[in-house]
């Protein structure tokens, strides 16, 4: 798993592979706990440790010891999903999948469309049930949690937007970026 076949990214020599693939194993394991299956969730992973975001089909086999059938399912889900994207290789006919480096927001952005929808069937379930049954009130309370979640999230893609373009600042300045997560509400969990 060298990372000198992770080409053009200016990899960091002395990388422990074992320690990245145990990476891989762990982040993926958290979000198969999280609701993911398995195999997108390892590809996933696979791509956010490379240090280009960018790996062939051949290269993603390889490195996590699967089937090309395998990766192939996984970069299907994870392309429908949006949390990667497909492109050709510059002189290839080979495939490459890069994982967005907006990946998160972009699938909270996506979440955001499903409380939408959500909302609209649970206002139709409540005209249907009546706001006064206890299905009605129970149906209205699930619609005002949608509501408030849809509320909290854009005003927290916004923050992260800022939060974003301060990172970014800071690290085009060669300052400590992303060397430490900032807590603002509490100490770092560990």
């Amino acid at each position: 798993m060298s990372e000198q076949r992770d080409r053009g990214t200016g990899a960091t020599a002395g990388r422990d592979d074992a320690a990245v693939l145990t990476f891989v194993e762990r982040f993926a394991a958290q979000m198969v706990d999280a609701g993911m299956q398995r195999m997108p969730a390892r590809v996933f992973s696979c791509l956010l440790a490379s240090d280009s975001g960018v790996l062939t089909s051949a290269e993603l086999g390889e490195r996590l010891q699967v089937s090309p059938a395998a990766v192939s399912g996984a970069i299907r889900y994870l392309s429908q999903v949006g949390m990667v994207g497909r492109e050709r290789e510059p002189g290839s006919r080979r495939d490459r999948y890069r994982v967005h480096s907006d990946q998160w927001y972009e699938a909270l952005t996506r979440r955001d469309s499903v409380l939408t929808r959500w909302e609209d069937v649970l206002r139709e379930g409540v005209d249907s049930l009546g706001p006064e049954s206890a299905a009605g009130r129970r149906l209205g309370e699930t619609l005002a949690f949608t509501e408030f979640m849809q509320q909290e999230l854009m005003g927290m893609m916004q923050r992260w937007r800022e939060h974003l373009e301060e990172l970014r600042t800071e690290e085009q300045k060669g300052g400590p970026a992303a060397a430490e997560p900032r807590q603002e509400n509490g100490p770092a969990r560990r």
